[in-house]
């Protein structure tokens, strides 16, 4: 594609190292098999961007404190006075550039468009999906805080760590859909949450793959139903997220095999679903009141 004479960069975070064709030094932290998001976290020095596009709809997300910089958006310039926690929606295929006049730190979250036609498939036609273009010149208290939780799983390794990602790209589609789109989506109400066969079925699975990284997309699929759908019609049901059910249901079966087996505690901790000893001893605290080892002299 060409503009003012010139080509285009075309942007796709499909691709290993994407944006070291726009920035001057790689990524500090990128992510790996989330499926359909990607995350960068970037330490960059003052720089000018090429004019570019992306493949994915792209939210970026300031770090730094507050400076000044412009952006190229869809044919429109503007000053922005970028302070921590404002964000930037470029939208898939929109034609972008943007300088920064120090250096700065900053994250970029690359949505794969059909993760909103899933979501919004009920409620809008897929082809009339169109994101709206954002300028980075204000805050998102939701987003905000997802992004501050992605990049918590981007810099550790804890248990359910699927699970949680998928939540958190069905909760941000949603909002995406409700509050950053070009046409606004009826959302549906379901009063009666899951059947009670449902929830016998997917409490069985459950609990019968607690030693696996479960993921919300394959418990969804019991229920034959969209991960998005799942998702609110469980919390409907259970009063908690189906990442909630399972670290409940992961504490019960710990509980029981304390009282009834003579497993080990690090065996005990493998068996339902936690990375290690110490992962089990936090959350059985946290849940229980006491580590595995008071509860056995209990």
């Amino acid at each position: 594609m060409r503009t003012q004479g010139n080509l285009v960069k075309l942007i796709d975070y499909r691709q290993q190292k994407a944006s070291d064709a726009f920035v001057p030094k790689p990524a500090a932290l990128s992510s790996s098999g989330w499926g359909n998001i990607y995350l960068e976290l970037h330490q960059q020095p003052k720089f000018d961007t090429i004019v570019h596009q992306h493949t994915m709809h792209v939210i970026a997300y300031g770090l730094s404190g507050s400076s000044l910089g412009e952006r190229w958006l869809d044919g429109k310039l503007r000053t922005e006075t970028r302070s921590q926690g404002d964000i930037a929606i470029i939208p898939v295929g929109i034609s972008h550039r943007c300088n920064w006049n120090t250096s700065v730190e900053f994250m970029l979250l690359a949505i794969e468009p059909v993760l909103l036609k899933q979501v919004g498939e009920d409620w809008l036609d897929p082809d009339r999906i169109e994101l709206i273009p954002h300028f980075m010149n204000g805050q998102d208290v939701l987003i905000q805080g997802i992004f501050s939780a992605l990049r918590d799983e981007l810099e550790s390794d804890k248990i359910g760590g699927h699970l949680l990602i998928d939540s958190l790209k069905m909760t941000l589609a949603i909002h995406l859909l409700r509050n950053y789109c070009t046409t606004q989506p009826k959302l549906k109400s379901y009063a009666d949450g899951l059947s009670a066969f449902k929830r016998q079925q997917v409490s069985e699975y459950i609990n019968e793959h607690l030693h696996q990284d479960l993921k919300l997309g394959e418990i969804a699929a019991i229920a034959q139903m969209s991960p998005y759908h799942f998702l609110r019609l469980f919390k409907q049901s259970m009063g908690v997220t189906p990442h909630q059910y399972i670290l409940q249901c992961r504490i019960e079966k710990a509980r029981y095999l304390l009282q009834h087996s003579k497993l080990s505690i690090a065996t005990i901790a493998v068996r339902v679903g936690f990375c290690d000893q110490s992962h089990l001893s936090r959350y059985f605290k946290r849940i229980v009141g006491v580590t595995p080892k008071q509860f056995l002299q209990g």
